[in-house]
């Protein structure tokens, strides 16, 4: 990630700088060709135009001209800088009129210095023509009357043409590119360079995430925390890790107390059944039978134990189950007083001699159907067991707020807290069949649907369990079909 974005840092950078001495070249390039056509037409011999003044062939000159000055041809042209400055004739014919060599015509030219024949003068070009030496820069302007060449009138088609090399141009031009170029490349340089640090410094909690992933990979170390500074993604990714690990390690913590105390709780059981289990086998094998009573009691014995191992494995599945179980079913519409109904059927089978009244009125919620069923027969046992021989256990369900309520001992004030506990038993109640799950089951359940239990003393005596789910006193409209 860090060469990536050192990459990616270098490419931005290349590319901005690329831009921004692309576009200095080309201004830089304009500028100079426009100051150099500027100076073209402040030229010496375009002054002499517009005053009308006189010239005079120099140096080697074609014939047509040479007869027009008087004194012959001279010895060496004037120099005029690196300006060189030529008459042009409509017919081709060129003469040197200042400067070092003389310049080919081109067609422009000759356009030019035709139309002055024509009685068109003042005309003008400007454009690059390659000749000795590399190109040029030529200003072409057509001649008007009062205009001379030695003693004579200029001829009739006859033109000025004013140069000057083209090297003025690209060679400082060709020089700003290279040190455009240098400057580039140091730039993109030193913005990798800046890049790969700025990336360092900023991936580096990055990399002390990546250094606690891979520790607690390596060890199953959750209690790693990694230090959180600021409200940046980064901190707020640091966060989020630590809130997983966090997590993950009281998950980890309630599995392993779920395993002790599942194991604690089954070995209680499967003792005693091994012992019962064990008398039986003895007494067969010695061939000594029990007494008819005793075998009675003992195999008894052994079908309770059964019982309860077999209703503490489905208790621990059910606490086991994910809160999301697919196999379980979506949440339902229904009548939390039709459940209610069939779950003080099941309790008054379990609790012989214990009356069950109930008053319920209807309050239609959403939850899963056999859970919450599950979870009131476990509210309803937990009443019947707890009631007195021949006792009255009250149901009532009014507003959305189930009550069950006994008439037994009661709860300790200081037992409160722990009801919905994990194999949290009172100490009155742990000589009484159960596992301790039953509560935990009813309080998963009912938070799962978005309700709320809590057990209370009742007044008189007695415990009252109330359960409050949230939904309505009449079922929801039913969705038509779709057709």
């Amino acid at each position: 990630m860090r060469s990536r974005l050192a990459l990616l840092t270098a490419a931005a950078v290349a590319v901005a700088v690329a831009v921004a001495a692309l576009a200095c070249w080309v201004i830089t390039r304009d500028q100079l060709m426009e100051e150099l056509d500027r100076s073209l037409m402040e030229a010496p011999g375009v002054r002499r135009v517009e005053l009308g003044m006189r010239f005079e062939c120099v140096a080697e000159l074609p014939k047509p001209l040479d007869e027009l000055t008087p004194d012959g041809p001279k010895s060496a042209p004037v120099v005029w800088g690196n300006t060189t400055s030529q008459l042009v004739l409509a017919d081709g014919t060129t003469c040197l009129t200042g400067g070092r060599r003389t310049i080919a015509a081109t067609d422009a030219d000759l356009a030019v210095a035709q139309a002055a024949g024509q009685g068109v003068p003042g005309q003008h070009v400007i454009h690059t023509v390659d000749s000795a030496g590399g190109p040029w820069r030529v200003y072409t302007r057509g001649l008007a009357g009062g205009v001379s060449v030695g003693a004579q009138p200029a001829p009739q088609g006859t033109a000025l043409s004013v140069a000057r090399p083209l090297s003025e141009v690209t060679d400082p031009l060709t020089t700003l590119a290279w040190v455009l170029a240098g400057v580039a490349g140091a730039g993109v340089l030193g913005a990798g360079a800046a890049g790969l640090w700025i990336a360092r410094a900023g991936l580096r909690p990055v990399d002390r995430l990546t250094t606690a992933v891979e520790h607690i990979a390596r060890t199953e170390d959750l209690g790693v925390r990694i230090p959180v500074a600021g409200d940046d993604e980064i901190a707020r990714l640091s966060r989020s890790f630590n809130a997983m690990t966090e997590a993950l390690a009281s998950s980890r913590d309630r599995q392993q107390q779920l395993i002790a105390d599942a194991g604690h709780e089954l070995r209680t059981p499967l003792t005693s059944l091994r012992t019962n289990v064990e008398l039986l086998v003895r007494s067969e094998e010695s061939g000594r039978a029990l007494p008819p009573a005793d075998r009675t009691a003992l195999l008894a014995s052994v079908k309770a134990q059964m019982s309860e191992l077999a209703a503490l494995i489905g208790d621990l599945q059910e606490l086991s189950r994910p809160d999301a179980d697919p196999a379980s079913g979506p949440p339902q519409v229904m009548g939390l007083h039709e459940v209610a109904a069939r779950a003080v059927a099941r309790a008054r089978l379990r609790g012989a001699g214990i009356a069950i009244t109930t008053a319920l009125t209807p309050w239609f919620v959403r939850a899963e159907p056999a859970a919450l069923e599950r979870a009131l027969v476990n509210l309803l046992d937990n009443a019947v067991k707890f009631s007195p021989p021949g006792g009255t256990v009250e149901v009532s369900l009014a507003g959305g707020e189930l009550s069950v309520r006994d008439h037994g001992a009661g709860i300790a004030a200081a037992d409160l807290p722990h009801v919905f506990e994990r194999f949290w038993r009172s100490p009155g109640a742990r000589s009484l069949p159960g596992s301790g799950l039953g509560l935990s089951i009813v309080a998963r359940t009912v938070q799962q649907a978005g309700g709320t239990v809590q057990l209370m003393p009742a007044r008189g005596g007695g415990t009252r369990a109330v359960l409050r789910l949230p939904g309505a006193a009449e079922p929801p409209p039913e969705t038509p079909p779709i057709e």
